[in-house]
């Protein structure tokens, strides 16, 4: 079997499914982002980027196996921008809760949210030096909660 590039195996596994793709390919040191154009994007997505992100498993473990020893490719996948769109809103949004945040001397707790998006939500808001940021509760029920700074 010959070895394919990773845009190849995740085109052919589109294919596969009988879901037709064009794929827009760049990459970052050994980081490879495939943003998918699709007819089928809210069924690639699924609710809240589930499928999404299961896709994203899912082939990364597909091209962890294709490729050669000791060569290490992570998968950025993402569906018509969806994720980049996503993280820009949860930046937004974490800069508006912060500033209520400081304006009401009260703590506020965000509904839970993936690891992920609890990432974003912690990095936009590290440099800050008016409010803090714990996360609260245990798996599906984990918060953040953004506090004033003492």
């Amino acid at each position: 079997m010959e070895n394919k590039k990773p845009e190849e195996i995740v085109k052919e596994f589109f294919e596969k499914m009988g879901c037709p793709v064009i794929l827009e390919v760049s990459a970052e040191g050994n980081v490879l982002h495939i943003n998918i154009r699709s007819e089928d994007t809210r069924l690639l997505i699924g609710q809240g980027g589930q499928t999404l992100a299961d896709l994203q498993h899912l082939l990364a473990k597909i091209i962890k196996n294709a490729a050669g020893e000791g060569e290490q490719i992570f998968l950025d996948l993402d569906v018509e921008d969806y994720k980049k769109r996503k993280v820009s809103q949860l930046k937004e949004m974490a800069r508006t809760i912060a500033d209520e945040v400081v304006l009401t001397k009260r703590d506020r707790e965000l509904p839970s949210l993936s690891a992920f998006d609890r990432r974003v939500v912690h990095m936009e808001l590290a440099d800050r030096l008016d409010v803090k940021t714990e996360s609260a509760g245990e798996g599906l029920d984990r918060k953040i909660v953004i506090k004033p700074a003492l």
